[in-house]
């Protein structure tokens, strides 16, 4: 049976409205009930990833899916000629890079997926400039049908493990370019941002996407379609760094905390795009910390740069424990605090806890670990 996007919004009314899901099964056809019910619940998710409210996926497909932001980015980057996506899930990257192709393949094992992918395209408008196909990527079948000048892939990750590998990507990179390197040399490939770029066979730009201030993706392009060895955007913003070996390294470290720091964005960071950070920047900056999660730079002045995640004015530094940070921040008047430390989960939620006993008003602070001592800051 078909099912009518009218019973998905009814689904998505009635999840909202609290509805125990034996109920909401009442109202909806009973051989389609657990599907829209996903739907809906997905859609419900979504609601900050895409600017329709109307698309159609499962759970997991949504997991998967491209932000439309970084989507939106992407084609906007590539504005592709002809371009097959050839692990397409739910389709929202084609889709985007549909709006500047003639012609554009998407290609899924799953044909459940394959057809929200259809339906979504329908949504944006771009169904007709879109073939659709059902199959195994790899198979000879499958790309003999093809005929794009480039060919995009975001593969599913396995769960975590010890070292990203081209190999545990599903489908695989490797396999991917065997299949399909007689037809094309321009190649993107999703990858985890994790993984080292060492690992990667081909020459091309590992571009790191922050989205809303955090690591969203690696995209690596071929070399064919490579503006720099190493790259890192942030978006919403739209602001881009590239690599430049010809710069002079300006980089220098401080043992004390100035009057100001400085969040550095990850993607950044991932790139090792540092060096052309501090070129942009310029003042007096200094880096103060650099670990996997969190990337510290302080000053004496106040610097407003795009290139920057967040700026914090330092209101003091405390010894790194909860009651020593609760007294502080009682004295100045927070009633919040935000913990921008490394501890252990299982040790988060108790310290966090202790250190916003009794605080009473809506001043926030923000508060940073620096060897055995707290920053406690507020931002800019």
């Amino acid at each position: 049976m078909e099912i009518e996007e009218s019973h998905i919004k009814l689904a998505v009314e009635l999840i909202k409205r609290g509805w125990e899901e034996r109920k909401i099964r009442r109202e909806l056809p009973r051989d389609t009930a657990d599907e829209i019910i996903e739907i809906a619940r997905a859609r419900i998710k979504a609601r900050d990833k895409f600017s329709r409210d109307d698309l159609w996926m499962d759970l997991s497909g949504l997991r998967y899916s491209t932000h439309e932001v970084v989507a939106r980015y992407r084609a906007e980057r590539l504005r592709p000629e002809s371009i097959a996506d050839v692990s397409c899930g739910i389709g929202i990257q084609l889709i985007f890079f549909a709006r500047y192709a003639e012609k554009a393949y998407a290609v899924d094992i799953d044909e459940r997926k394959l057809f929200y992918a259809m339906k979504n395209a329908e949504k944006y408008g771009v169904k007709d400039k879109i073939t659709f196909i059902n199959g195994d990527s790899l198979k000879k079948e499958i790309v003999d049908r093809i005929d794009a000048d480039i060919i995009f892939s975001d593969p599913a990750r396995p769960p975590e493990m010890p070292e990203r590998r081209l190999e545990d990507l599903l489908p695989s990179p490797v396999q991917i370019y065997e299949a399909y390197k007689h037809k094309t040399d321009a190649f993107i490939f999703d990858l985890p941002p994790q993984i080292r770029r060492e690992k990667i066979p081909w020459k091309g730009e590992f571009e790191y996407i922050d989205l809303y201030g955090h690591l969203n993706r690696l995209t690596f392009y071929f070399e064919p379609l490579a503006r720099a060895e190493r790259s890192a955007v942030m978006l919403p913003k739209g602001v881009r760094l590239e690599s430049d070996e010809s710069l002079e390294d300006i980089v220098e470290w401080s043992t004390e905390v100035g009057r100001y720091i400085y969040e550095i964005p990850q993607s950044v960071h991932y790139a090792d795009l540092i060096n052309e950070l501090f070129h942009k920047v310029r003042g007096s900056l200094k880096m103060l910390m650099r670990e996997k999660r969190r990337i510290l730079a302080t000053a004496d002045e106040e610097i407003g740069s795009e290139y920057l995640k967040a700026a914090y004015h330092v209101l003091g530094i405390v010894p790194f424990h909860p009651m020593r940070i609760n007294d502080f921040l009682k004295r100045e008047g927070f009633g919040r605090a935000t913990l921008r430390i490394s501890i252990p989960d299982r040790e988060y939620y108790n310290f966090k806890r202790r250190v916003e006993m009794n605080l009473k008003g809506e001043r926030r602070a923000y508060v940073f670990q620096f060897g055995n001592r707290a920053i406690i800051t507020e931002k800019l």
